[in-house]
């Protein structure tokens, strides 16, 4: 192993942007499972104080917070009452995948800066109208792609930028679960919209495109299908009995550049994993090991395959340590710290724009069992 290549590779730490002292005001829409991680993460800070919570559900957000010890929040029904009558630095918006899109357009437009969960939403149409809300208020909008944090990651895109591999031709990537179905409303079209692609294909496209510069998708031939979550012999029989979402999608995606980008996804199958992600270039390659249950994370090692002087090698990436506070933490953090120091999105739309794009594209070509061009919509 060449110590020339490896050291490249190290890594680096961040430290931290120190705050002015004054609080920033904070609410969140949607007090499911996901909020928990937001709030668990917002009361370790101590420039922010949470003010406002909002849910559909009466009584839900007022339970929320009691629960963890949070006082004096105002609660509201709906996201338009909070935003009405609140002055907020920033919102988290934490709705199933279906409310993703009004509730980010409606702070938008009230001059709120916004960290909306992923996925961004669940059209291409849905998006284009979130980005041009987001152009329309000047303000920050980050998507909630938590593994952009993880050491790990960052140094798959180091490894690409750096050249080792020359220009990348072919990309397989993907992941997931032996038995790994959800339940709530990840589950069904009129809250989720989609299944597995939504919930885990977006953080496995986001890691490879991420690395690559997220080039512009230009054809996709997409394939979903649902044999595991509405059998009751591997699902429970009553989330079985409104199970409507893909629990496992493939495609064939063409990408700028000449770029090839082989990629599945499950919620359930029989197997414990459709492969590593492998990415192949004109002068190496990297293979970055799978997980058990996929969530964003590399699941070893990474080897770059090269020639040295002539001789075929392999050299052994090694796994970087954890991020201070853990990788859910970095990402509220790194969002307040741009509202804060008026810096720029973590994780930007123009980035997740295409992601969605292909998964929206996946579920057409799927549908009309056909490859189809993607057109990029105009913003």
């Amino acid at each position: 192993m060449s110590d020339s290549v490896l050291n490249q590779f190290t890594q680096q730490t961040v430290e931290e942007k120190k705050n002015d002292g004054r609080k920033l005001k904070v609410g969140i829409i949607g007090t499911g499972w996901i909020a928990e991680a937001h709030i668990e993460s917002l009361k370790q800070m101590e420039d922010v104080e949470i003010v406002a919570g909002a849910d559909l559900i009466p009584g839900k957000a007022e339970k929320f917070f009691k629960r963890y010890g949070v006082e004096g929040v105002r609660c509201y029904p709906s996201h338009k009452e909070m935003l009405d009558n609140e002055e907020l630095d920033a919102v988290s918006v934490c709705t199933y995948n279906r409310q993703h899109a009004e509730p980010t357009i409606y702070a938008l437009d009230k001059g709120v800066n916004v960290l909306l969960e992923k996925p961004m939403c669940v059209t291409t149409e849905e998006a284009v109208e979130i980005i041009r809300a987001e152009k329309r208020s000047g303000k920050i909008l980050s998507v909630g792609f938590q593994p952009r944090m993880d050491n790990n990651m960052k140094m798959i895109k180091k490894i690409v930028e750096s050249g080792e591999l020359g220009n990348i031709y072919y990309i397989q990537t993907g992941g997931g679960r032996r038995r790994g179905i959800p339940n709530s409303t990840f589950i069904e079209d009129k809250t989720a919209g989609i299944g597995a692609l939504g919930d885990i294909g977006c953080y496995s496209l986001d890691m490879v495109l991420n690395a690559i510069g997220y080039p512009k998708p230009l054809t996709a031939s997409g394939y979903i299908s649902s044999y595991f979550g509405p059998n009751p012999l591997y699902n429970n029989p009553a989330d079985a009995a409104r199970f409507n979402v893909e629990d496992f999608a493939a495609a064939f995606v063409r990408l700028e550049g000449g770029i090839i980008l082989d990629f599945r996804i499950s919620w359930a199958m029989h197997l414990n994993t459709p492969g590593d992600t492998v990415i192949l270039g004109t002068k190496g390659a990297l293979r970055i090991p799978s997980t058990e249950c996929w969530n964003g994370s590399v699941g070893g090692p990474m080897t770059l395959y090269h020639d040295v002087a002539g001789k075929q090698t392999e050299t052994v990436i090694p796994l970087c340590g954890p991020v201070k506070n853990g990788l859910f933490y970095q990402k509220v953090r790194s969002f307040l710290d741009a509202v804060r120091n008026g810096g720029t999105a973590p994780v930007p739309t123009s980035q997740i724009f295409y992601n969605q794009i292909i998964i929206d594209s996946i579920v057409k070509s799927a549908r009309l069992g056909k490859e189809i061009d993607i057109e990029i919509p105009e913003i």
